[in-house]
């Protein structure tokens, strides 16, 4: 199974993420992670990437493909993956796209969470995160509006969409997933 979940910053994205590749026994694959351990690690990409995430900016498009297009491709990716963070914009959809033809991956299915935005900033303030002040939520927010929402109305037209809206405990939010995905 290839699984994209997407949603605003702060919808539980990564929480459901790693349930569900426990749960499906697929790959997980957050974009976020990878790039905090980059910045930690004090990589190339890592310093390339750090200062654009201090401004709750997204990191580019050929940076991140790069990324994605290297994860999806290792072996252990090949039965199944789920994408947590990515894509985020139009172009790393279409991209997207054209890899999963590329490697024959087949059966995408786009798991959005929504949630509201006073919900979101609570969240994400008690996170407790450095990055975390609410002038950055805020501004992440308008970046996900403006560049990552758009890629949903792509993955309409193109793999089945599963909308949840995401209130509710950790485990509330799991089983609805689930039983879209198993068509209940």
């Amino acid at each position: 199974m290839y699984l994209i979940i997407l949603g605003p910053p702060g919808a539980g994205k990564g929480t459901q993420s790693v349930l569900l590749a426990k749960l499906l026994s697929i790959k997980h694959l957050s974009t976020g992670e990878i790039l905090r351990k980059a910045v930690t690690d004090g990589t190339s990409l890592g310093l390339k990437a750090k200062a654009v995430m201090d401004a709750g900016n997204l990191v580019s498009d050929d940076i991140m493909i790069g990324i994605i297009k290297e994860a999806i491709s290792a072996n252990d990716a090949k039965r199944g993956f789920i994408l947590d963070g990515f894509p985020r914009t139009l172009k790393q959809a279409i991209e997207l796209d054209s890899i999963m033809i590329e490697l024959g991956y087949d059966g995408l299915k786009v798991i959005n969470i929504a949630i509201d935005d006073d919900e979101l900033v609570r969240r994400m303030l008690g996170r407790g995160r450095v990055d975390d002040t609410e002038e950055t939520i805020k501004n992440r927010l308008r970046v996900y509006k403006d560049q990552t929402a758009p890629v949903r109305e792509h993955y309409m037209q193109k793999s089945a969409v599963f909308d949840i809206y995401g209130k509710g405990n950790i485990s509330e939010i799991n089983s609805k997933i689930i039983s879209l995905l198993k068509g209940k």
